[in-house]
């Protein structure tokens, strides 16, 4: 019979928490035996006025041995039957007893959580088949109906009830590897407003942090730091429909009372010291250097908690409250950590690449992933949120001769990615990757497609079905359905500005309506004429008011420069004079968007603005099947003459199929975007 029990816990208030499911087993157990708990001065508070608890010590570290050793006396005269000591002191090691735990035990690896370990280490100390962790129906962390009262009037002061959806943030953390930035908490607890009463809690020394959260959030948000106790944010807890947290003891005492918990993890393991409840979730990024346990970065850049953003939050608060928005786990056996996307050709086939960057994050929220693209493009996908890297590989210049890009590869094998998806086929790609020591590499079987471990048949020259949907096909190869085709193009706010101060400076004004047209191309087989863009700009200003600018890239100033001159109303030149970001920018604010098929089309679909496409070409991988403009608010013409092979831009034809279209055809195509 085991009448006495001495209980040696930790210092931490969150390591003290991860012991408590072991007190409760005891309780369980022992239930008319007399539990003494001895512990540090920080975690006092749990067990102070605990009916539970027959008696607590407050142990100090620092006490002179001599206070020591009188302490140990003290205890040995209590004759315990049982000492669980979970802190391996020498009291543990000393003191008389039937059943004790051994500090010498080996743990077995499966048990890697702590909360586990603690559990495992009291059942072999009284020889148990099991111990459960859930093993009490009240808690041993006991909570009085002050602090409940205590609660209940802040809430109540407040005007928040207690059946309102509550989410608790919990920003502060010990280490700065353990830390994530205060501004993203703010984007966080604004985006979570709209829905849920967002508290924010934390001891009194974390109340600078809380103050700017609250201070520079644009909603309506309360901020309780510094207001409770440790058994008043236990009783705060319990009302809460989500905690978000970083690894710190709120982690451990939400995980203990068993309320939902979004985790955010840098340094720390996870597997370690991860949530415990029943609904959960970890956010982390899966580096090479990760789990390193440090206090202090070694490289100085945090990047395990800085790559962590506001969009995985809101994604995974989704999942967790949200059953029907819970994205599709892959194969288990695909659990691929830091992926590589690779797409090294023109702007408008990196556009239509960005809903792959989507789709993968949406299913690998805690893998790397990092894209590939050539220097034109960077932009593109700098500042997309669901990607951690760009990579820029600049084959006409930096990367050009051979040897550099052997350098190139070796470099990327350093970043250790476990997967690569290559959208665009080239000889050179395929090397690179090789090289790179990529272990699974997926990809199109064509130009040295023997390099790839996973080839898909090559059909795109059938042109049976989109660009994106060729790019996708790659991520259904893992096993994944694609939910979100949208394409993506970051707002930039310098191009934003660029584009306020360039229409100010043009004395356009916001009731003004714009018309743009981009009358270049990559290819002769894609120009529509020059004189028809003229007479069209001219005609849609006439029938409609607009105020006219005309777009094009560094090659096609001419052009630009030729549809201004023949045009009887004034027109703005940009041709040339605009970066991917700044032209996004200027289609944001154009009610129309007409142009050859080129990039800016799918710039155009991308930042929702109408556009109208001209296609000339109708060979089955150039057709309009394959690369016309996406989304509703686009439109393609294309006319057939009679050809019976098209030869693109081998056309012996004079290009007749864009002849072909007429001025009056794209007014007409135009007129539902713009009298609808």
């Amino acid at each position: 019979m085991i009448n006495k029990i001495l209980f040696i816990t930790l210092s931490n208030i969150g390591d003290v928490i991860l012991t408590l499911p072991a007190l409760d087993s005891l309780r369980q157990e022992f239930p008319q035996s007399k539990i003494t708990v001895m512990a540090g001065p920080r975690p006092q508070e749990i067990f102070q006025a605990n009916p539970y608890i027959h008696n607590l010590i407050i142990y100090d570290k620092y006490a002179p041995l001599r206070k020591k050793i009188k302490l140990f006396f003290l205890l040995a005269k209590e004759h315990f039957d049982l000492v669980v000591d979970l802190r391996n002191t020498l009291y543990g090691a000393l003191l008389p007893a039937r059943f004790r735990t051994s500090p010498f035990l080996c743990l077995p690896r499966p048990i890697r959580h702590k909360k586990e370990q603690y559990l495992y280490r009291l059942q072999r100390a009284l020889n148990l088949k099991k111990v459960s962790a859930n093993a009490v129906a009240t808690k041993s962390l006991f909570i009085n109906q002050q602090d409940k009262d205590y609660v209940s009037r802040i809430l109540e002061k407040n005007n928040i009830r207690q059946n309102d959806k509550i989410v608790i943030i919990a920003s502060a953390a010990g280490g700065a590897n353990r830390r994530w930035e205060k501004e993203k908490f703010t984007q966080v607890a604004e985006g979570l407003s709209e829905d849920y009463r967002v508290i924010l809690v934390g001891r009194e020394s974390d109340k600078l942090i809380g103050q700017y959260i609250y201070e520079n959030c644009k909603a309506r948000i309360f901020d309780f730091t510094g207001l409770t106790t440790l058994k008043q944010l236990a009783c705060l807890i319990q009302m809460a429909s989500l905690v978000i947290v970083c690894d710190t003891g709120v982690l451990q005492l939400a995980s203990y009372l068993d309320v939902p918990i979004l985790a955010l993890f840098g340094a720390s393991d996870e597997k370690k010291y991860g949530p415990w409840s029943h609904k959960k979730t970890v956010i982390s990024r899966e580096l090479f250097c990760r789990r390193c346990q440090e206090a202090q970065c070694r490289f100085g850049t945090l990047d395990c908690m800085r790559f962590i953003k506001a969009e995985d939050v809101f994604r995974e608060v989704r999942n967790l409250l949200v059953p029907s928005a819970k994205s599709q786990i892959p194969n288990p056996k695909l659990n691929f950590k830091r992926i590589l996307i690779v797409r090294t050709d023109r702007i408008g086939d990196v556009l239509l690449s960005t809903p792959v960057i989507k789709t993968l994050r949406d299913n690998y929220p805690q893998a790397y992933i990092a894209m590939m693209v050539n220097p034109y493009a960077k932009d593109i996908v700098e500042g997309n949120p669901y990607l951690d890297e760009v990579i820029v590989y600049d084959k006409g210049s930096l990367h050009k001769n051979w040897f550099n890009s052997a350098r190139f590869a070796l470099r990327l094998k350093r970043k250790k990615f476990d997967l690569s998806i290559i959208l665009h086929p080239t000889n050179r790609i395929h090397l690179i990757t090789f090289f790179a020591g990529i272990p699974k590499r997926i990809g199109y079987d064509l130009k040295a497609g023997f390099l790839l471990t996973d080839k898909i048949k090559h059909t795109k020259q059938l042109g049976e079905k989109h660009e994106l949907e060729y790019n996708l096909d790659l991520v259904r190869y893992l096993g994944i359905k694609p939910q979100d085709k949208d394409l993506y193009i970051p707002k930039n706010p310098g191009a934003e500005r660029w584009a306020e101060e360039l229409l100010l400076q043009e004395r356009i004004s916001p009731q003004d309506k714009l018309l743009a047209i981009h009358p270049g191309a990559s290819c002769p087989s894609k120009l529509w004429p020059n004189a028809n863009f003229s007479e069209l700009a001219d005609r849609l200003v006439d029938k409609y008011g607009f105020k006219v600018l005309v777009l094009a890239g560094p090659k096609d100033m001419q052009k630009a420069e030729t549809v201004v001159k023949n045009m009887r109303h004034p027109a703005i030149n940009l041709g040339g004079k605009t970066s991917v970001l700044q032209l996004a920018s200027i289609l944001r604010r154009c009610i129309l968007f007409i142009s050859n098929d080129s990039g800016p089309v799918h710039v155009s679909s991308a930042v929702g603005t109408p556009v109208i496409s001209l296609f000339g070409r109708a060979q089955k991988g150039l057709s309009p099947k394959r690369w016309g403009p996406l989304g509703q608010k686009s439109r393609f013409l294309h006319k057939e003459v009679g050809c019976i092979e098209c030869l693109a831009h081998n056309c012996k034809k004079e290009f007749a199929c864009l002849k072909a279209i007429t001025v009056e055809e794209v007014i007409a195509a135009a007129q539902p975007f713009l009298e609808g």
